[in-house]
């Protein structure tokens, strides 16, 4: 009776022990690839942080107090805001994937992005500079447009565009000492290689007043713009006095829309920019560019 009981076990064991095995390493796979997919979920998660004057006022001090003067002659500083820029974006602040690209000088180029909904949809790229002129703490130059710029990406972070928004940090505009044309031209390389864009916004010298300056050499980059409640459209040669030197100008000529979003005009040489900026004029200003970007992404009210 007892051998009779084994014979059936062992058939059904058999039949049994495979399929188990089989079940549980399913099982298996399916539980490492929901624990992954939760892991890159989890990785790719942005916090988003309202724009406010307490933090534009801290993140001005930072550049313009404590680093100061950022250029190729100060390279330690220089180098402390790019990595300022990175560690208030990146993974463990603000949630965003750094993209750093190879500059001239041993710099990077600094970009992050939101993707869109629509991934064809053309984008829009938000580019400022990082670096200050010689011999300069660049409050202006470009403490306020920096300052702007981060805190919009921090602002948009958590938001769903339906077209992918760039935010580019070059580190050579502003030092002419600097090898800006070779920075600028690997920034039209980055922004040429993908769609053409919808709008191409160089943010510089936010502090003057809340009113937005829109300007371009491109007329027609003027085209989609929608000002209203926002600030006014002035000519370039207004706004950059006949100086090809502000980063939209440099732009335009390599063939890009750029659009320059400002608050004054250019400072004019041996103009002061060592001052504190006011924080609560660029807080101001910055809700400004921001509900110019969701106007363009079609998610303004």
């Amino acid at each position: 009776m007892s051998s009779k009981k084994k014979s059936r076990v062992v058939p059904w064991l058999l039949v049994i022990l495979p399929v188990w095995l089989i079940a549980s390493a399913a099982f298996a796979l399916v539980k490492y690839f929901k624990d992954e997919k939760a892991t890159q979920a989890e990785e790719e998660k942005r916090f988003a942080r309202t724009v406010s004057s307490a933090l534009i006022a801290d993140d001005l001090r930072k550049i313009v107090t404590i680093i100061g003067e950022r250029n190729s002659s100060k390279s330690t500083e220089l180098r402390a805001m790019a990595s300022m820029i990175q560690g208030s974006l990146g993974p463990s602040n603000t949630g965003y994937d750094i993209n750093l690209v190879d500059g001239p000088a041993d710099f990077p180029l600094i970009r992050v992005s939101i993707p869109a909904i629509d991934e064809n949809a053309a984008p829009i790229w938000i580019v400022t500079s990082y670096d200050s002129p010689r011999g300069s703490v660049g409050g202006e130059k470009n403490a306020t447009g920096l300052t702007a710029t981060l805190a919009t990406a921090q602002a948009l972070a958590s938001s769903t565009p339906s077209q992918t928004i760039h935010f580019l940090f070059l580190p050579h505009v502003n030092d002419t000492d600097a090898p800006v044309l070779e920075t600028a031209k690997l920034a039209a390389n980055l922004i040429e290689n993908g769609s053409k864009p919808h709008a191409l916004l160089c943010i510089e010298a936010m502090g003057e007043q809340e009113e937005l300056i829109v300007s371009s050499r491109d007329i027609a980059a003027l085209d989609n713009f929608q000002v209203d409640g926002l600030g006014k459209i002035l000519g370039a040669e207004i706004v950059c006095l006949s100086d090809d030197f502000d980063l939209a100008s440099i732009l335009f000529e390599l063939g890009l829309p750029a659009v320059r979003i400002s608050t004054r005009p250019t400072l004019l040489p041996g103009e002061a920019d060592d001052k504190l900026p006011f924080a609560p004029t660029v807080s101001a200003s910055t809700g400004r560019l921001i509900e110019l970007i969701n106007r363009f992404d079609g998610t303004s009210p």
